[in-house]
C-alpha cells in the first residue's frame, strides 16, 4: 500500500530517507487552462512509494530541494510534460533526469516505447489499462486510480536498473545523460517563443509584412494566453490567426463576426485584438525570422539523400532513425542552411559534415 501524503509533516519525515535514486510520476489536468494543473506526486523510494497531494494544504519544499539536488537521480517515463507540470510548482526543476524511454531506444528496445510495453517487455509484468480519462482533481480518488498511480512508478527503479546496463554496455551512456539533460531543459523553460510564426510554413509565401502581423498576432495570443492561464486555441486557433493576418478587419464587427466560434475570445480581448492587428507595424517589427518554406521539387533529391544519411547511420550505430534527427530538422536545414539545434551535441558530431555536404 502507499502512503497518501497530505499534510506537511509526513513529507518533512520522508523527504531525508530519500535515496540517490528515486523514481517519480504525476498525474495533472489541462483541459481549460494554459499552465498544467498538477494534481498527484508519486515516488518510489525503494520499496516504499508515496503518494503526494499537491492540492491538499501541503508544504512541497522539501520535495523541490529533493528534485534539485545534482546528487539524486529522478528516474522517470518520458518526461518532458510532467516535467512542465512540476515546474508550476517548482521552479528548480529536476538536476538529474534518467528518462526511461529514452534509455530505451539508447538501449535498442525502440523509439517512443510506452510505459506499459517497456515493463511487458523488460520485467514481463502486464499492468492495467491506463486511467486515461480520470479526473484526478477529484478528491478521494477511487481505488483504482490509485492502483493506477502506484503502478506508474513502482516499476521504475528496476527499468533504470536494467536500462542502465544495456546502455553503458552499447556505449551510449553518455549520450543517454546529454539527452535527459536537454530534454530537463526544453521542458521547463517556460519563455515564450520570440518567433512563433515560423511553425506556420503555410505563411512562408507571404509578404513580408503580412508574416510581420502574422508574428505579432501570435505573440499577443502567447502573453494573453498565460496571462489568463487559458489554452492557446481557446483565444486564437492557427487558422483564425492566419486568415486574420493575411485579411485584417476592417472594424470592430467585422473581428466579432469572424471569430465568433473562439471560445475564449471576450470583448476586451477582442478589442486588445483588434488594436493588435491595425496598429501600424514599426520598423523593428520587420526584422524577424522569416517563416521557413517547404523544400521545393528541386530540393527533394537532396531530402531524400538526407533521409539516406540518417537511415545508413542508424544501421551503423544501432539506434533508431527518429532518435537521431527528425525530418523536420532535415528540412529545416535544407531551406535555411543553418545548423538546427534540435541537432547540436552528440548529433553535430554524427551528422554535421555528411549532411552538410549535401547541401547545393
Amino acid at each position: 500500500m502507499a502512503d497518501w501524503i497530505d499534510r506537511t509533516e509526513p513529507l518533512l519525515e520522508l523527504m531525508p530517507q530519500a535515496p540517490a535514486t528515486f523514481g517519480l510520476d504525476t498525474e495533472f489536468m489541462r483541459i481549460s487552462t494554459f499552465f498544467p494543473r498538477l494534481a498527484l506526486i508519486q515516488l518510489a523510494l525503494g520499496e516504499r512509494i508515496a503518494l503526494v497531494d499537491p492540492l491538499a494544504d501541503v508544504a512541497l519544499d522539501a520535495l523541490g530541494d529533493v528534485l534539485a539536488d545534482p546528487a539524486r537521480v529522478v528516474v522517470m517515463h518520458s518526461a518532458s510534460e510532467d516535467i512542465e507540470a512540476l515546474a508550476t510548482r517548482f521552479p528548480r526543476g529536476v538536476a538529474h533526469l534518467f528518462d526511461t524511454q529514452i534509455a530505451a531506444a539508447f538501449a535498442g528496445l525502440g523509439a517512443g516505447l510506452g510505459y506499459q510495453k517497456l515493463v511487458s517487455q523488460l520485467l514481463g509484468v502486464d499492468l492495467p489499462k491506463a486511467e486515461t480519462r480520470s479526473d484526478w482533481t477529484r478528491r478521494p480518488l477511487s481505488p483504482q486510480q490509485i492502483e493506477y498511480a502506484e503502478h506508474d512508478v513502482v516499476h521504475l527503479l528496476a527499468l533504470h536498473h536494467a536500462l542502465t546496463g544495456r546502455v553503458a554496455q552499447r556505449g551510449y551512456a553518455d549520450w543517454l545523460a546529454e539527452d535527459c539533460a536537454r530534454l530537463v531543459e526544453r521542458a521547463r523553460t517556460r519563455e515564450p517563443d520570440p518567433e512563433p510564426q515560423t511553425q506556420l510554413r503555410g505563411a512562408a509565401d507571404w509578404a513580408i509584412d503580412r508574416q510581420a502581423l502574422l508574428r505579432r498576432v501570435l505573440r499577443w495570443r502567447e502573453v494573453t494566453a498565460r496571462r489568463t492561464d487559458t489554452p492557446r486555441p481557446w483565444i486564437l486557433d492557427d487558422a483564425t490567426a492566419l486568415d486574420l493576418s493575411y485579411r485584417p478587419p476592417t472594424d470592430a464587427n467585422d473581428l466579432s463576426g469572424r471569430t465568433k466560434a473562439v471560445r475564449g475570445l471576450r470583448s476586451p480581448l477582442r478589442a486588445e485584438l483588434l488594436d493588435v492587428l491595425r496598429r501600424p507595424l514599426e520598423d523593428d517589427e520587420r526584422q524577424f525570422e522569416a517563416i521557413p518554406r517547404s523544400p521545393s521539387l528541386r530540393e527533394k533529391p537532396v531530402l531524400a539523400a538526407m533521409k539516406e544519411v540518417i537511415a545508413a547511420k542508424s544501421k551503423e550505430l544501432d539506434l533508431p532513425e527518429g532518435l537521431i534527427a527528425a525530418r523536420r530538422h532535415l528540412e529545416s536545414l535544407l531551406v535555411t542552411h543553418r545548423w538546427p539545434k534540435p541537432l547540436e551535441g552528440w548529433r553535430r558530431g554524427v551528422l554535421h559534415d555528411a549532411l552538410i555536404a549535401l547541401l547545393p
